[in-house]
């Protein structure tokens, strides 16, 4: 259960996490070359990443609560005084993802972005409450306060840096794909 959970931690900060900024490239991408390289079928990769993690991650929660029922407070969270904002981050989590199954709307840039950003929308209010709390700490130094930013910014850099990575990667092998298909469609054609 260990493995498998470390295996979900390094898939997380990895690709989950740069959905947002793979999806926000791909939207550049597709309004500035326009038809030019295969961002439809990164889009549907993206898609079908997005429900096998929500499926795995979701099996993942039910098993460790079935297991150990202590650490995963779900009563409590589902039923106390912020229970609104739980079922928000649930729902979100786990059935807006399973809408991707839906053609029609998987196929459009901007419902995917929301869709991850309604996956991870608990880990972003977390990031933001710590933020916001530490910016209003009386014991805290002024220097604190600009690391702190500078380290909240340095880790959008990084996550923008890997959506880069990821989405040069994926579109370069589906464009190999594409010219070497081309390639022996023409060798056909003219053998």
């Amino acid at each position: 259960m260990e493995l498998y959970k470390r295996i979900i931690e390094i898939v997380d900060a990895n690709l989950i996490h740069c959905l947002i900024p793979i999806i926000l490239i791909l939207i550049l991408l597709e309004l500035i070359f326009k038809n030019r390289f295969e961002t439809k079928k990164v889009l549907n990769l993206i898609r079908w990443t997005i429900i096998i993690y929500t499926i795995v991650t979701f099996t993942f929660y039910l098993i460790g609560m079935a297991m150990n029922p202590n650490e995963y407070a779900f009563i409590n969270r589902a039923t106390g005084p912020y229970a609104w904002a739980y079922w928000i981050m649930f729902l979100g989590a786990l059935i807006l993802p399973l809408t991707l199954y839906i053609r029609k709307l998987a196929s459009k840039f901007w419902y995917v972005l929301l869709v991850a950003f309604g996956m991870k929308s608990g880990m972003y209010f977390e990031r933001f409450v710590i933020i916001v709390t530490s910016f209003h700490r009386d014991y805290g130094t002024e220097y604190w306060n600009n690391g702190l930013m500078e380290s909240a910014s340095y880790g959008i850099g990084i996550f923008f840096l890997q959506g880069l990575v990821i989405v040069m990667l994926t579109l370069g092998i589906f464009e190999i794909i594409k010219r070497k298909k081309l390639g022996t469609t023409k060798y056909k054609i003219n053998g």
